[in-house]
């Protein structure tokens, strides 16, 4: 078994995917109007249409939490300031990771970390 992705389900993918687009730096692929992915290194963000399922309610996570390993957290924060809602200041954890927590445009919490040092 392969952990390839992690599906977002949403009312508006356009809107979604280009914010994605903008705090990950990556480029959304959008095969159909009711898809988009984001391929990074390690792992892929899919974000589909409400439309393409009812097993999932869209802007209703209150478990998850999407995590993305940066190199600066702190110069993350100042690059967000204004493009995301920003719920928990750059921190430095009880394990040694620094880390920024923000809301995307339908609530989810997102993760931006840097590890210890080794």
């Amino acid at each position: 078994m392969q952990f390839v992705s992690v599906r977002i389900i949403t009312h508006d993918v356009a809107r979604l995917a280009e914010f994605y687009e903008q705090v990950t730096g990556l480029e959304a692929r959008r095969p159909a109007e009711q898809f988009a992915e984001l391929v990074g290194p390690s792992c892929t963000l899919a974000i589909g249409s409400a439309k393409t399922t009812t097993a999932a309610v869209p802007e209703s996570n209150r478990t998850a939490i999407l995590e993305f390993r940066v190199e600066d957290v702190d110069r993350e924060y100042e690059r967000l300031a204004g493009l995301a809602e920003i719920v928990q200041k750059p921190t430095t954890m009880p394990w040694g990771n620094r880390s920024l927590l923000f809301r995307d445009p339908d609530g989810n919490l997102v993760n931006y970390f840097s590890p210890s040092a080794p």
